[in-house]
C-alpha cells in the first residue's frame, strides 16, 4: 500500500534524525534555511525531530546550535539561540538567534504576544462555525487508566446549569492558563479540514487541545488528544480512510499534521517569515481533496 510504505518511511525518517552525526544533522538544517540576516537565522524545523534533549533522544535541534553556527558564518562564530519551541512532531518556521541580546528581545516580542503565529492543521470534522476564536483555559491533569499518564484539558470559566441550561460561572481552577485560539476553515472534504490557526496565547499543546476538546475537530495523526481516558490510535472516519488507502489497524503509524506556516516578527522591520508545508502533508490534502489553491 503506497500510503502505509509513505508512514513507513516518515518513521524511518523520524527514527534515522536520531542516528545522524550531529554535523549531518546541522547540515541538513543548514539546507532548510529560510532567511537569515545578521541577527536571525529562520529554518525549516522537520518531522520528528526535538528542540530540547530528554529521555531516549540523541539528537536535538540545541544540541547542533554551535556547528549550525559555524557552517553558516565562521569557525568563530557564537553559538545560534532558541528563541521559541515546537513540538517534536511539528514541522515548519523556526526562528533562532545570533546572539545572546536578540534572542533575549524576540522571547520578550513572543511574551508580549507581539509575534503573529500562523499555522496548518488537517484535522478531522468541520468545525461550527467555520470561523471564530476559542477562549478556554487549560491546565494539566493525571489521566487514570491502564497506563497511566498527562495531558492538557479544558479548564472552562463557565458551565451550562442541567436545571434551566443557564450560563454559570465555575471557580477557576489555580493553576488553569488562560488560551486564546483564532481559526479559521480554508477547504472541506471527505470527514476532514484544512484549517489555519492563529494561537494569541502560548499554553502547551494549546492548538491541539482546543481542537479535540474546545471544537471536537482532532488534528489527523493526533493519537493523544483524539481520546481522553486511554493512549490509544485515533479512530479516522471510513470516507478518510479510503481516500487515504489506509486501514484503520495502521493508523498508528499516521503523522500528526500540524505545521508553524507563518511568522511576522517585528525585528526593527516587519519580518514575514512563510514555510511550505513538508511533502506528506501536500499529499494528504491532495488525497483528501482540500484544495488550497487560493492560498
Amino acid at each position: 500500500e503506497p500510503a502505509q510504505r509513505r508512514l513507513r518511511e516518515l518513521a524511518r525518517l523520524s527514527h534515522r534524525l536520531q542516528q545522524l552525526h550531529p554535523n549531518v544533522l546541522a547540515k541538513i538544517l543548514k539546507e532548510g534555511t529560510l532567511f537569515q540576516n545578521e541577527e536571525i537565522v529562520v529554518i525549516n524545523k522537520p518531522y520528528g525531530l526535538p528542540v530540547h534533549g530528554g529521555p531516549g533522544v540523541k539528537n536535538c535541534i540545541t544540541d547542533v546550535l554551535p556547528i549550525l553556527a559555524k557552517m553558516l558564518e565562521n569557525m568563530k562564530a557564537e553559538p545560534l539561540h532558541l528563541c521559541h519551541r515546537l513540538d517534536k512532531e511539528t514541522t515548519g518556521v523556526m526562528v533562532l538567534a545570533r546572539s545572546r541580546e536578540v534572542a533575549d528581545r524576540i522571547r520578550f516580542l513572543f511574551k508580549t504576544r507581539q509575534v503573529e503565529k500562523i499555522y496548518w492543521a488537517v484535522s478531522l470534522g468541520q468545525p461550527d462555525p467555520a470561523e471564530g476564536v476559542v477562549e478556554i483555559p487549560m491546565v494539566e491533569k493525571a489521566v487514570q487508566s491502564h497506563q497511566s499518564h498527562y495531558k492538557m484539558t479544558l479548564a472552562p470559566s463557565y458551565r451550562l446549569r442541567p436545571e434551566d441550561g443557564r450560563e454559570v460561572r465555575t471557580r477557576r481552577e489555580r493553576s488553569a492558563e488562560s488560551a486564546v485560539t483564532r481559526y479559521r476553515c480554508l477547504a472541506s472534504a471527505t470527514a476532514c479540514s484544512l484549517l489555519e490557526l492563529q494561537p494569541i496565547t502560548g499554553v502547551k499543546h494549546q492548538i491541539r487541545v482546543h481542537l479535540a476538546y474546545g471544537l471536537g475537530c482532532p488534528i489527523l495523526g493526533d493519537h493523544k488528544y483524539s481520546h481522553w481516558s486511554k493512549l490509544a490510535p485515533q479512530k479516522l472516519p471510513e470516507v478518510t480512510l479510503r481516500r487515504l488507502r489506509l486501514q484503520q489497524s495502521k493508523a498508528r503509524h499516521l503523522p500528526l499534521h500540524l505545521h508553524a506556516r507563518r511568522l511576522r516578527l517585528p525585528l526593527g522591520q516587519q519580518l514575514d517569515l512563510v514555510c511550505k508545508p513538508p511533502p506528506f502533508f501536500l499529499k494528504t490534502l491532495q488525497k483528501l481533496e482540500l484544495d488550497i489553491s487560493n492560498d
